[in-house]
């Protein structure tokens, strides 16, 4: 992450929050905020496009910035995977965790696999944490 910072420039770090590898990076790029204060933290809600003004300060305490993408508002089942996407389209690069190898030939595409190729479609750097 710090290669990211120094190297690329990258000054924004974009969060969902359903999972294990949201919190570790949420946790890693909070303490690279000591070292690096210019870094923010957004938060892209897959739920609830209306919040109200104590639930808005909740968030802030964690994130420099929160919003719900107007696009995915009938997203349905799919919300996350189209919050995802909406992810994907604001980055320059992805950083993520996922197992190539094993989904290679799965006909049941996994989030992460649909994510994945999406990144690769949008052309955004993928930093492939499980390959390190």
């Amino acid at each position: 992450m710090r290669t990211l910072i120094e190297n690329n420039g990258i000054k924004t770090f974009i969060f969902g929050s359903n999972s294990e590898f949201d919190d570790l990076c949420y946790s890693v790029v909070t303490d690279l905020q000591k070292i690096y204060p210019h870094i923010k933290r957004v938060y892209i809600r897959a739920e609830f496009p209306c919040i109200d003004d104590n639930y808005e300060k909740y968030l802030l305490e964690k994130y420099e910035e929160t919003y719900f993408p107007l696009k995915i508002i009938n997203a349905g089942k799919a919300v996350y995977l189209e919050r995802n996407f909406e992810m994907i389209d604001k980055s320059d690069v992805c950083v993520l965790y996922y197992d190539v190898e094993k989904h290679r030939n799965k006909k049941h595409k996994s989030g992460t696999k649909k994510v994945y190729e999406y990144a690769l479609k949008k052309g955004v750097e993928i930093i492939n944490i499980y390959d390190t």
